[in-house]
């Protein structure tokens, strides 16, 4: 069986969780804590498997390991197409991966767990550590928050695709920090939206075997 190394709060694994509850796709789940004993991801055990020492990580039912979780997503896109989480369009296609890699690549990577981490450990105190959380998802959102439209349930249209499995995790770290999301209308409507559908509950940090 395949099977996915995850943590129940990390927004990189949290998308691949709904990728695949969105396309029905069963599979083993290992939690690997990022805290724990000084982060278990760093333990030589799961960084012979992943050497980025980062989750998730994809282990298909023969052995091969694959890392990143948008890879990971693509590689369920190719593999598994139905439900297709990409628009048929390569114009949309675009739009919807330049969506998704603005989360993925300049929102969440300034804020995840060895970020922050690293701010403590240079002596910034939670408030310090707070505004810096703060002012990239603010800057990020703006952004994204202008790229939607109006219309359609989800990012791009009625649908899930690629975008909302980006989209959703950002916006429960963003809760979880205590961020003021009322500036972003039509974020906060696809999250009330993706809060309804089985995949996206399924998925969610508090649905997980490892979750507290």
């Amino acid at each position: 069986m395949d099977t996915l190394y995850t943590y129940f709060r990390s927004s990189a694994a949290y998308r691949v969780r709904i990728a695949l509850a969105l396309k029905n796709l069963t599979y083993r789940s290992v939690p690997v804590h990022l805290l724990n004993q000084g982060g278990e991801q760093r333990l030589p055990a799961y960084t012979a498997l992943n050497p980025q020492q980062l989750v998730p990580a994809w282990q298909t039912a023969d052995g091969a390991v694959l890392a990143q979780s948008l890879a990971i997503i693509e590689y369920l896109e190719e593999t598994h197409p139905e439900p297709p989480l990409l628009p048929a369009d390569p114009l949309q296609r675009a739009r919807v991966r330049a969506f998704a890699q603005h989360i993925a690549c300049d929102i969440h990577p300034l804020n995840n767990t060895r970020v922050l981490q690293y701010l403590v450990q240079q002596g910034w105190d939670d408030a310090h550590k707070q505004a810096w959380y703060a002012h990239w998802v603010h800057k990020g959102f703006t952004a994204l928050e202008a790229s939607l439209s109006d219309s359609g349930a989800y990012c791009f249209g009625d649908t899930p695709t690629l975008a909302d499995c980006c989209l959703i995790p950002q916006v429960y770290n963003a809760r979880r920090f205590q961020i003021d999301l009322s500036a972003y209308p039509r974020i906060c409507r696809i999250a009330e939206t993706a809060a309804r559908h089985p995949a996206f509950i399924q998925a969610a940090p508090e649905q997980q075997p490892d979750a507290p």
